[in-house]
């Protein structure tokens, strides 16, 4: 793990600096080539056995899990990837068993809401795992199936993550640093274990903590940030469910991925979410006009801007976005779904999420500053 002599002098940023800053210091090409494989495996292997659906199932999973690379549990940049692959899985079997059209959708995708708001409080890799969980069922609910149609799909997921996290373990070298995690974890839960069992008051403590899990709740500092995300996603949710359109599970994720404790971060993520996804609609939408709609053609084009989310996914959240916006709508195509009306479709349901998580957080604040005024009248 590097480290540095000083730490780093804070700088001093605008309101809104994340809208115009851009940082290139930032940019990197190693780590986005070494992810790219995986998702240009499972396109193209999709696309040549003449299954592209498949191909972009798996290669959504491997999309997602290469971010897991900048992430950290246990100082470990494979934790991330691995637990983020399994509840991936579990949200995709929930998600497509749930479905869009019914209430079921609101009740789960709050929940996942409210704990990913919680997880925030905890290290960067936890709630970036929480995070996943939460946008994976909301994509998963897109597509109502049985049992082994919601398996069969968790699958690929599973199959597209474990490929991104083999390539990505073997071109970085990480296998030894997880070894070495995986003994430190195993020797700390031991520890916690014998502690445990040679407590003369363990079931008293046990059941005093249960007892007390609500207040604990309260006393967790992104507890009111919870409910606020809850709140947003169940709302937006809900919007989704009685639009009735697939592609409508953007709105609960773009809430979710805008939604901050502080308002202007809130309000520079919409801004960005929003700017940038109306900039890779025309992007690509301008591609798809001027390009031969081969499944290669385009699992190539997904495979590129894959590669160019991930180089630019630090250095703005807008330019991020808008590659983020070519490479699904990219990727969607592979299904035969008519670019221009996916592009169409996650600008509106991007611009409805943004708005929601504004109001919610308007109205967030707008409830505190009354209690505060009554506060001081009293």
């Amino acid at each position: 793990m590097l480290t540095t002599a000083n730490p780093p002098v804070p700088v001093h940023r605008g309101y809104l600096a994340d809208i115009y800053t851009f940082d290139w210091k930032q940019l990197s090409f190693h780590t986005p080539l070494i992810g790219m494989i995986a998702i240009g495996v499972c396109l193209f292997t999709g696309v040549i056995v003449g299954h592209p659906s498949a191909g972009l199932i798996a290669g959504g999973g491997a999309f997602t899990i290469g971010f897991g690379v900048n992430q950290r549990i246990a100082d470990s940049r494979l934790w991330p990837m691995i637990a983020a692959t399994g509840a991936m899985f579990v949200s995709t079997m929930i998600g497509m068993l749930a479905g869009h059209r019914g209430f079921t959708l609101v009740l789960a995708a709050a929940l996942w809401g409210f704990t990913y708001g919680i997880l925030t409080a905890r290290a960067a890799g936890i709630s970036w795992v929480g995070q996943q969980a939460a946008i994976t069922l909301f994509v998963a609910s897109a597509f109502p199936a049985d049992l082994h149609a919601a398996l069969l799909r968790s699958l690929l997921i599973l199959g597209g993550g474990a490929l991104q996290i083999l390539i990505t373990s073997l071109c970085l070298s990480l296998l030894p640093e997880l070894a070495a995690n995986l003994r430190a974890i195993r020797q700390t839960s031991s520890e916690e274990l014998i502690r445990l069992f040679n407590s003369d008051v363990a079931r008293y403590r046990a059941y005093v903590r249960l007892r007390a899990i609500p207040q604990t709740l309260l006393q967790i500092p992104t507890f009111p940030f919870a409910i606020r995300m809850s709140v947003a996603i169940a709302v937006s949710a809900e919007i989704y469910r009685h639009m009735d359109v697939q592609s409508g599970y953007w709105i609960p994720m773009t809430a979710l991925l805008v939604l901050k404790p502080a308002f202007s971060e809130t309000f520079s993520r919409a801004f960005l979410r929003v700017g940038g996804t109306l900039a890779g609609a025309v992007v690509s939408t301008m591609f798809l006009v001027h390009i031969r709609p081969d499944p290669l053609y385009l699992a190539g084009l997904a495979a590129f801007f894959a590669f160019c989310s991930y180089a630019t996914n630090t250095v703005n959240y807008g330019l991020y976005t808008l590659f983020l916006t070519s490479y699904i709508v990219f990727l969607l195509s592979l299904n035969e779904l008519p670019g221009p009306v996916i592009a169409h479709r996650r600008a509106i349901c991007t611009i409805a999420g943004g708005l929601i998580a504004l109001a919610i957080h308007a109205d967030a604040i707008r409830r505190l500053r009354n209690r505060q005024r009554r506060t001081l009248q009293s």
